[in-house]
């Protein structure tokens, strides 16, 4: 197909393209691209096979003319696929789009599946039907009727989206989101830009970011969570000093934690004698755990069964500040909030947590922050541009600091009233936990991002 020569043009061409990233193409495929008009003139090494097939295919179509793919969806908001997503908007519009999020079409395929009608025009027409559909179960044909005709049912959503237009990312959201997201990005923009081709390209524009205000560490590695809990049992001095508190990710909710819990915390270098002698109860305690204690991955070192296997930024950990966790992944199918808390100092995270600290050149509270990451606003950034599998949000590291974050300007007597505002106000919650102060901390954000 990609180097066919086709005379003939087409009302309707319907398709399930191949999808392959560059690095993954056989040699001959790659020599075949490097002479390819089309895929000189529009894409590059950093580009997916599946690129071409939809440009061909729409050259291919009479004025009028209908394409209609399944394929994975995350060409529609990537960076690399920005000349295919121009050319398509300047060459036609969409009618319907079927996004399907967790559901298995292909067996062992995991990506996000789209179903498109594109049709080639001269001219734009109306708004995109989408219809998405979130069950991690098989499609039916029964299904398959409900979203066409947009019926409601579990699981379902549908919406009507204005066209794309060049040079912006393609957002499944309801227009209402994607203009706030829009105001959410234009109040983080940074003043300056390190080049002056990124006031003109809207994907290259920079942010302020949670990363250039805080650290992010995820939590602490043990290999087998349950042998290391402190269940009741009784400890002696030295087994009291050699705890840690931690907090797990099922215990946090918005803003606060509801409980911690003592985990067991001896430290390296001691031998078997020793842990006998000093932590007789601890040493009882993991006998019971021990041959599964020993089939934990070594990370190539020897580890011993008492010990931790991955003691991954304990340093940051151990600051004497306080801090805010997120759970590393969360399911949010049924929920429209994350939980980011504030947690007190000497408290640690464990593998299913991800720990934020505020840098020490930061003039934001931390309690501004922890709510500016509660806010709606950032629930649907996330969910639009964060590390969305399925329905689960990942809070590694990387995604957390790409956050755009809205800072303060200090010499401005409006941003800091509010910035005061919103950090008593969130002090206040963590006392009362009453819903009025979530309200006044979310009017004060939508005041501050009214200034810009």
């Amino acid at each position: 197909f990609v180097s066919a020569k086709i005379n003939k043009k087409f009302d309707l061409i319907i398709g399930n393209p191949p999808y392959i990233r560059w690095k993954n193409l056989e040699d001959d495929l790659k020599q075949e691209l490097s002479t390819n008009t089309i895929w000189n003139k529009y894409f590059n090494s950093l580009c997916d096979y599946l690129y071409i097939f939809i440009l061909k295919s729409i050259e291919l179509l009479n004025e009028k003319g209908q394409l209609i793919f399944i394929c994975p969806e995350y060409w529609m908001n990537t960076t690399h696929s920005i000349s295919l997503r121009n050319f398509m908007v300047s060459n036609g519009y969409f009618e319907e789009i079927y996004h399907f999020n967790e559901t298995p079409i292909f067996d062992k395929v995991t990506v996000s599946i789209v179903i498109f009608k594109f049709v080639k025009s001269k001219q734009s027409k109306g708004k995109i039907k989408v219809a998405k559909y979130y069950a991690n179960q098989k499609l039916t044909v029964e299904t398959l009727t409900k979203l066409k005709f947009q019926e409601d049912f579990k699981d379902a959503e549908y919406l009507q989206v204005s066209q794309f237009k060049k040079n912006e990312r393609w957002l499944l959201q309801s227009d209402e989101v994607r203009e706030e997201l829009k105001i959410l990005e234009n109040n983080c923009v940074k003043k300056t830009q390190n080049s002056l081709l990124n006031l003109f390209n809207e994907e290259k524009l920079e942010f302020n970011t949670i990363g250039d205000v805080c650290d992010i560490g995820n939590g602490l590695v043990n290999g087998l969570d349950k042998a290391f809990q402190v269940n009741g049992f009784l400890l002696n001095e030295h087994e009291k000093k050699a705890t840690l508190n931690v907090v797990k990710a099922k215990d946090l909710k918005p803003f606060f934690a509801e409980s911690v819990t003592k985990y067991i915390f001896i430290k390296d270098g001691l031998n078997e004698t020793e842990v006998i002698e000093i932590y007789p109860n601890f040493y009882q305690h993991f006998q019971k755990y021990k041959e599964d204690l020993d089939k934990r991955y070594q990370y190539n070192r020897k580890i011993n069964y008492w010990e931790w296997v991955f003691l991954r930024n304990f340093t940051l950990f151990s600051k004497r500040d306080k801090r805010i966790f997120v759970p590393c992944k969360e399911r949010i199918s049924n929920k429209n909030y994350f939980r980011f808390a504030l947690v007190d100092k000497a408290t640690f995270p464990t593998q299913d947590v991800t720990a934020i600290f505020k840098k020490a050149n930061t003039k934001e509270s931390l309690e501004y922050i922890l709510a500016y990451l509660n806010n709606p606003i950032i629930f649907d950034w996330l969910k639009c541009n964060g590390i969305v599998k399925g329905n689960i949000v990942e809070f590694s590291e990387k995604p957390i600091a790409s956050i755009p974050f809205r800072i303060i300007d200090w010499n401005n007597s409006n941003e800091l009233f509010l910035h005061n505002t919103i950090t008593e106000t969130v002090k206040q919650y963590l006392k009362t936990k009453m819903q009025s102060d979530i309200d006044t901390i979310n009017y004060s954000f939508n005041k501050l991002f009214e200034i810009t």
